[in-house]
């Protein structure tokens, strides 16, 4: 059951872009698991993708077809990854991205497939050809909702949020979906992200601006520290309001920016909500800490410790493993003598010893929360990283050890 995070009800339609969702069977009977989004002639896209040196098919063409021209069509198909497949797989990406391209009178490369699902399957190429006929007569700029729910795997609730802002005098758009449960450490830039404004922007900013909006957002989430085959989060920008990015004032570039970045943080912030059998959403928050890298080292280091995570699970104020946790991180410049460490606005450890306003009764009310705030402050420097996790219970374990069957 997802932690206080319920199924989106509506989503801003974005001019020059059109969706649309069929049921392919490629996993899942009685429920769509395809998506077409259709992106109008000069839109710009930007894409980031993941990391992992074992990445599907789809991920490879991606990249390539990305690098070659701007996109018209994305294919999504949910249920199965195509990864560690081989030449069988990339031979099904392609005859995927082919199928489309011919039904929307676009070239190959103008079309990106994204897979997501089991590993180690080869996708039936043919189940997406059937349904091409289906999904272009049902394209409709109001089909966000349809296509959040369309992309799910594991996923309890579908992900989707808009926001829209005033520049010079004219609303612009953001809309975007998610979908992600488990597999969730994105080294991006098992989740995939679609996003879009009507908003005019070049492409380099474009990529430049996701890039960053990312390393704030999906790349600061992790529910079991696995970082998938297929992860990728795609910005697109229509133009369609024709607003151009540069020709608007530093205040309207900065509210953008910041509606780009709050609208990206609460999709991320919505799978680990939604992480396999989580009860509880945790906020790790390190700061004053010496170096960037230490800050982001310490708070993945804590977020995905099964100890930690266990207790967690369990409403347990066991901080010593957070601190545990904190301390195995390998820098010569970590320094805990002045550590305190917080949960919610409990105070726990206060200059390296344990505060003298703490009892174990006040931790523990706070680790039977929902949502769980855990602060670790060195006092060594004017660095910060927050992570953003889930606890680890059984029923994370029954998931994954029932998925494929």
């Amino acid at each position: 059951m997802a932690v206080n995070l319920e199924e989106p009800t509506a989503a801003y339609p974005i001019k020059g872009i059109r969706l649309a969702t069929a049921s392919a069977g490629i996993r899942y009977l009685g429920r769509d698991d395809l998506v077409l989004i259709e992106i109008n002639k000069h839109s710009k896209t930007a894409a980031v993708f993941t990391k992992n040196k074992f990445c599907a098919a789809p991920v490879i063409l991606c990249k390539k077809h990305i690098s070659e021209t701007m996109p018209r069509c994305l294919i999504i198909n949910a249920g199965n990854a195509n990864a560690g497949t081989g030449q069988l797989g990339e031979n099904a990406a392609l005859a995927s991205a082919q199928y489309v391209s011919e039904h929307m009178n676009i070239t190959s490369n103008q079309v990106l497939p994204f897979s997501t699902g089991v590993i180690g399957e080869v996708l039936d190429a043919n189940k997406i050809k059937q349904q091409l006929s289906s999904l272009t007569s049902g394209l409709s700029e109001k089909n966000w909702l349809q296509a959040a729910k369309a992309i799910m795997t594991t996923d309890t609730v579908s992900k989707a949020c808009s926001e829209k802002i005033t520049i010079a005098d004219q609303h612009v758009y953001i809309t975007g979906i998610s979908k992600g449960s488990g597999m969730i450490q994105p080294n991006m830039a098992t989740m995939l992200a679609f996003i879009a404004t009507d908003l005019d922007i070049d492409k380099q900013t474009l990529q430049n601006m996701l890039t960053s909006s990312v390393e704030q957002s999906f790349n600061a989430i992790t529910v079991d520290s696995d970082t998938s085959t297929n992860d990728a989060c795609v910005l697109i920008a229509t133009g369609k309001s024709g607003i151009n990015f540069d020709s608007i004032s530093s205040a309207d570039k900065n509210k953008f920016n910041e509606a780009l970045v709050r609208l990206m943080k609460q999709l991320a912030q919505a799978i680990v909500r939604d992480g396999e059998g989580a009860t509880k959403f945790v906020s790790v928050n390190v700061k004053s800490v010496s170096s960037n890298k230490l800050a982001k080292e310490i708070a993945y280091s804590v977020a995905n410790s099964p100890l930690v995570k266990t207790a967690l699970s369990a409403s347990d104020p066991n901080w010593g493993r957070i601190m545990a946790a904190v301390g195995k991180c390998d820098e010569a410049e970590l320094d805990l003598s002045k550590a305190s460490l917080y949960l919610n606005d409990v105070e726990v450890m206060r200059f390296g010893e344990l505060s003298p306003t703490y009892n174990e009764a006040a931790g523990k009310q706070a680790m039977s929360k929902s949502e769980i705030d855990i602060v670790i402050d060195l006092n060594r420097g004017s660095y910060r990283h927050a992570v953003w996790t889930t606890d680890l219970t059984h029923e994370y374990v029954s998931i994954n050890a029932d998925y494929r069957s």
